[in-house]
């Protein structure tokens, strides 16, 4: 064996030796920490918060937008042509039923009605005398039959002309409040021109729609509740009507509801944030949404027992904003923990902060 190689041989030996005395040492303090570390950490149990189970009243409820609608609107126009003789209302102003609004020119209307009342007076004259004749047999029954029927040609042209002239004379056709008006004194109108819009606003009307799942739970009468960007107060109102179809775009179905509006505060056309009480549940069991954990084949929780976790499968019902309907696998007084729910599992120890 040459030189190099007996070096380091004796090197190797060294090593060996010195591996050999020290070695025993070290692992076994190691050892001994991470036991120690271990029996600490399994005294040290994990602080969770829990709720004690009870139940509660739930409101199932809905929230959705829609728009205020006036209980009943028109566009005023007229039906005939003819010049703006006298206008009798003001803008923004209400009105009754039948109050006479926009009076248009109808000198030649009731120049006719005029001319046709001389000629029924002459007929009904020429009829009668008719009738005498007839009565002493000195005419035909058929000339008679003849100057009766002209009379009742006059009348009947008579209420023609009438109702034509009634067509110059706009109405209110319900009572409501008179908007902002299109025409003047002395404007010339033709047939279907826009005169001014008339609302009735109180009550109101509200529109809105509502998921297709909730068509069970919605019926005529239910209240609501709803808002507007005008004011901080809550408007009331109720159900008085339900589209008897589903909207095959949206799956939705549209709901109209009527509210009080005697102060005249809310308008058509005003967006609304609506919340409709679908059901009230007397006695729920709700729980905190992050306590609820998903699984494959359905959802469970954990609750504490004698100062352990134990896992528990639940069926759920209806969500609000913060909290979740618990159906089965729970009952009331069931203690159920609400934080750490990523720390824990099955047969855990945890010392528990009861909410």
């Amino acid at each position: 064996m040459n030189k190099t190689g007996k070096r380091i041989l004796y090197t190797v030996i060294v090593l060996v030796i010195l591996g050999i005395i020290i070695y025993p040492k070290l692992p076994k303090e190691d050892s001994e920490a991470t036991r120690e570390t271990a029996a600490t950490s399994k005294n040290q149990a994990l602080t969770v918060d829990g709720l004690v189970i009870a139940k509660s009243k739930l409101k199932n409820q809905v929230n959705v937008t829609g728009t205020i609608l006036a209980d009943e609107s028109v566009v005023l126009n007229s039906e005939v042509a003819g010049k703006v003789e006298k206008i009798y209302f003001k803008e923004g102003q209400k009105v009754k039923k039948g109050s006479l609004l926009v009076k248009l020119n109808d000198e030649e209307v009731v120049a006719e009605i005029e001319k046709l009342q001389y000629t029924r007076k002459l007929n009904k004259d020429n009829e009668f005398r008719q009738q005498q004749l007839l009565e002493k047999e000195a005419i035909s029954r058929e000339e008679y039959e003849t100057s009766l029927t002209t009379l009742n040609t006059t009348v009947a042209e008579i209420k023609v002309m009438q109702a034509r002239l009634d067509k110059h004379h706009i109405t209110a056709p319900f009572d409501g409040v008179i908007g902002l008006r299109d025409i003047s004194e002395g404007s010339y109108l033709n047939p279907g021109a826009r005169i001014a819009d008339l609302y009735k606003i109180d009550p109101v009307k509200l529109e809105f729609s509502i998921p297709s799942k909730y068509i069970s739970l919605v019926n005529e009468r239910d209240s609501l509740t709803f808002t507007v960007d005008a004011y901080d107060d809550e408007f009331n109102g109720y159900i008085y009507a339900i589209e008897p179809q589903i909207d095959p775009q949206t799956r939705s179905l549209r709901v109209r509801a009527t509210a009080s509006n005697q102060d005249g505060r809310l308008l058509p056309g005003q967006f609304t944030r609506i919340n409709l009480i679908l059901e009230t549940i007397p006695n729920a069991m709700m729980v905190p949404t992050i306590a609820i954990i998903p699984e494959l084949n359905g959802k469970k929780l954990y609750l504490y027992k004698n100062g352990a976790v134990e896992s528990q499968s639940v069926t759920t019902g209806i969500r609000t904003e913060e909290q979740l309907q618990v159906l089965t696998g729970i009952s009331p007084g069931d203690t159920v923990i609400t934080s750490g729910i990523l720390q824990i599992n099955q047969g855990s120890t945890v010392n528990i902060n009861l909410n």
